[in-house]
């Protein structure tokens, strides 16, 4: 017996990195998942590989920032399987980057829509699910910069906080309801979003990675997955309101970094006005 043995989960960004991760340790664990992203083929290939498994999914195209699409993401769980156990709110992006001078206001605004309001939106969209299945589990990707900011990193790590904060808030309101809400806080993990546009690629990000942190390794997506899987199941029933960092010590002392100017949007897109990377200093 799996862990997630008759739950429905719904995951975004569940396309590639973390959240594909997480979809296919859930659906190991017993889940049906929901994959929703809005890369259609990659978001195609996790649901492949979940069901070439004998476990069950379906794929949703999603764009969090629309509200139309989130709210159709979780009509869709319930039309497919009925009801909704797990809400893993994940997609996101590096946002705005760059000075403070030198941020557009426009993807400040952004930053906040992706990584702040289609959380609020994922928790909103759960509630009554989750109350007619007599309980549920909320989880949602905050960030190490959310608890320690970076240079840079103004938008996101703002964004992230944000997270963090109404976590606790909706910790607050919902757990009567047995409805549990927590964020996870990833530190350097190695994904598309992060090394897409690196000199030297994967395999650079992973070096680089493995030298910020007191565990001399990078973080990897299987690394958030398990974490996800345990706030998603029984075991955790009694945790709420919580920030768990997963970031291998990198909390105690983050790495110095740089950031050019621009938006870096998801991953499998470019990103705007530059290409280039976060460096390790």
């Amino acid at each position: 017996m799996g862990k997630l043995d008759g739950k429905v989960a719904v995951i975004t960004g569940a396309a590639s990195g973390m959240g594909r991760a997480t979809a296919v340790r859930f659906a190991n664990e017993g889940a049906a998942v929901v994959v929703a992203d809005l890369n259609s083929q990659a978001g195609e290939e996790t649901v492949a590989e979940i069901t070439a498994g004998g476990a069950s999914a379906v794929f949703q195209h999603t764009d969090v920032g629309s509200d139309k699409d989130l709210k159709a993401l979780f009509d869709r769980a319930l039309k497919e399987y009925g009801r909704l156990d797990i809400t893993f709110n994940n997609a996101g992006v590096g946002g705005a980057t760059g000075r403070l001078s030198d941020i557009a206001p426009e993807d400040w605004d952004k930053t906040f829509v992706i990584l702040t309001r289609a959380v609020f939106l994922g928790i909103k969209y759960s509630i009554e699910p989750m109350r007619k299945a007599g309980g549920g589990s909320i989880i949602s990707t905050a960030s190490v910069g959310g608890l320690r900011p970076a240079a840079g990193l103004h938008a996101y790590c703002a964004a992230k906080a944000a997270v963090i904060s109404l976590t606790q808030s909706a910790a607050i309101e919902l757990g009567r309801d047995r409805i549990r809400v927590n964020c996870i806080c990833p530190g350097g993990i190695v994904t598309p979003l992060v090394y897409r546009g690196m000199p030297g690629g994967e395999e650079e990000a992973r070096r680089n990675m493995a030298r910020q942190q007191p565990i001399p390794r990078a973080g990897k997506p299987e690394d958030i997955a398990a974490m996800a899987a345990f706030l998603a199941s029984d075991e955790a029933e009694w945790i709420t309101g919580t920030s768990m960092v997963v970031d291998g010590g990198l909390n105690t002392g983050n790495a110095r970094t740089s950031f050019a100017a621009g938006f870096s949007g998801p991953s499998f897109r470019r990103r705007d006005r530059t290409n280039q990377a976060p460096r390790a200093r």
